[in-house]
């Protein structure tokens, strides 16, 4: 009789407990202290960038002289940084600053939103930022021009699969980076 006690009142409480599937898992992902150090002195501006990154010129043909990437090989993960002079007759500032706004507006389709803004840098001078939600080639976006001598744009692109709400760490990270190059830019006249 306490057996069958104990056997019903087991099945009592084992019928009481819910359960509920697990929530879906993301990678873990440990990410370096943010550190920095200065551009070489063989570009036409100076900025701090992270030391996690690595400057490595872009080799294509048609690429000018300082277009360049900063790669970030643990997160598969490169900021392509383009300059213009604008002391060249064949780049117009209207023109640079529509192909800025042109190559954000290519990823509307995707992005559920595009949220733009301006910082102020050094030099008094501004750089306008485009942060882009959704899953877009490029999630960050900006630049920054002093109107009359020099162009600078930029873009973080990823080379991977993964969805950007499953990269939103690592997007905040180099978007800091970012923003720390953006706040230490001056031209060099």
């Amino acid at each position: 009789m306490v057996y069958i006690v104990s056997v019903l009142f087991c099945l009592v409480l084992a019928c009481e407990e819910v359960y509920l599937p697990k929530p879906k898992g993301y990678n873990r992902i440990d990410l370096p202290e943010q550190a920095y150090m200065a551009l070489p002195d063989t570009f036409p501006f100076q900025f701090r960038y992270s030391k996690h990154a690595q400057l490595i010129k872009d080799k294509l043909p048609e690429n000018e002289r300082y277009w360049f990437n900063l790669a970030y090989p643990d997160f598969d993960a490169t900021v392509q940084l383009t300059y213009k002079s604008l002391k060249d007759p064949n780049n117009k500032p209207e023109i640079l600053l529509n192909e800025a706004f042109e190559l954000t507006m290519k990823h509307n389709s995707k992005a559920y939103s595009i949220e733009e803004s301006l910082i102020q840098i050094p030099n008094q001078q501004v750089a306008s930022i485009s942060e882009l939600e959704g899953e877009v080639p490029t999630p960050f976006q900006f630049f920054t021009s002093d109107s009359t001598n020099h162009f600078f744009r930029g873009a973080l692109y990823f080379n991977t699969a993964q969805k950007n709400d499953s990269l939103a760490p690592i997007i905040e990270y180099i978007k800091r980076d970012i923003i720390e190059m953006l706040n230490s830019f001056e031209w060099k006249y």
